[in-house]
């Protein structure tokens, strides 16, 4: 899924200059062809949620793939695989070790859980020769928690893992009546859209509720989600009115053509790729104000951002945006100009090409 999500870009650039291996948990590499990307596949036995039997055995793996390869740099993100693929790497003797923090699933937890995952990142940064930050602020998160050290950790141009295709996501007037007539909503009335995994720390307990309440004063609103429900929370707008729910789609583009407003009252992002997509088709954020998401919204800008956690904040700024077309209209025009200037894909994997051939110089100078 990252693969396909993410990096379909930079890895076809990667495969064109490079002798490319690719190791994820998938049953095959036909996904790679998918993406247009020529590379050596290899399924490792990777599982989301902590399993010393399995982890171990995925580590193993892990360290003959790189003892057998000898690759130059090894790249891993999402916080399972960079613990166990920076560890193999370093015991397989390789010099390049590069690891993607994209956000910590410790910034919300407490008590145990919190040190444990916490302690799972140092060992990441411990490991890795140099490490990949995907906003300022999460970096500066990261540095304040004493997770990684300045000299290792990079944020690249202004942030983001992929950019944004601004050729896939663009105002596209015929999606919009399509997607409206689709899901029987109205041409003309205004729709706010979630696009993510529906969970409790993506705030859509607070985003439901602060929609019911703005529907009190714009009766004619409507909230569409978009994406799997992780959390069983269903129950929580099956009954509401005017809240549409779609699972997950391949065609996120489609519906932010379709929508006014983006929102996004997540716990915690690393940067919020959604958000740039939603901008790159001309729609102003409404997003809580954490780090991540303080890179993706400029607030008062390109949209409106409100303190984590908090329904009335979160219902003030969908108020606002209900009642005033023009403001939509010019932080949609913002949005999208912003999009466009700090955040094209093909910007961002330029510089991650850049990256790769500084830091794989550096590694052979120390050699």
């Amino acid at each position: 899924m990252t693969a396909k999500a993410f990096l379909r870009d930079q890895l076809r650039e990667l495969s064109s200059v490079y002798d490319l291996h690719v190791l994820a948990n998938a049953p095959d590499g036909t996904f790679l062809n998918e993406i247009g990307v020529r590379a050596s596949f290899a399924s490792i036995p990777l599982e989301r949620n902590i399993s010393p039997w399995h982890d171990l055995l995925a580590l193993l793996v892990l360290w003959r793939h790189f003892r057998r390869i000898k690759p130059d740099a090894v790249h891993s993100i999402t916080p399972k695989a960079g613990l166990l693929a920076m560890a193999a790497a370093f015991l397989a003797g390789v010099r390049c070790r590069i690891h993607t923090f994209t956000g910590q699933v410790w910034a919300t937890k407490r008590g145990a859980s919190r040190w444990i995952l916490w302690s799972m990142d140092c060992l990441i940064a411990f490991f890795a020769s140099r490490i990949l930050v995907d906003s300022s602020s999460q970096r500066e998160f990261l540095l304040a928690n004493r997770v990684v050290s300045p000299h290792k950790a990079t944020v690249l141009g202004q942030g983001s893992i992929s950019g944004v295709d601004l050729l896939r996501f663009k105002p596209d007037p015929a999606s919009r009546a399509a997607v409206r007539m689709e899901l029987a909503v109205a041409q003309d009335a205004l729709v706010f859209l979630y696009v993510g995994r529906l969970k409790r720390d993506k705030g859509i307990p607070e985003l439901v509720e602060a929609f019911t309440m703005n529907l009190a004063m714009h009766p004619t609103a409507w909230l569409l989600l978009v994406g799997p429900d992780e959390d069983d929370l269903e129950f929580l707008f099956s009954k509401q009115k005017n809240i549409l729910r779609v699972g997950y789609t391949n065609e996120p583009e489609r519906y932010m053509a379709a929508a006014d407003v983006f929102v996004l009252p997540s716990h915690r992002e690393g940067f919020g790729s959604t958000v740039i997509e939603a901008a790159a088709c001309g729609l102003p954020t409404v997003a809580s104000r954490i780090y991540g998401l303080t890179d993706a919204v400029v607030d008062g800008e390109t949209g409106l951002l409100h303190e984590c956690g908090d329904i009335q904040g979160l219902a003030a700024a969908l108020a606002i945006l209900s009642a005033d077309s023009d403001k939509r209209s010019r932080m949609g025009i913002c949005a999208r100009e912003r999009a466009a200037r700090d955040f094209a894909m093909e910007a961002v994997t330029r510089n991650t090409m850049d990256f790769y051939r500084e830091a794989l110089d550096a590694c052979k100078t120390m050699q």
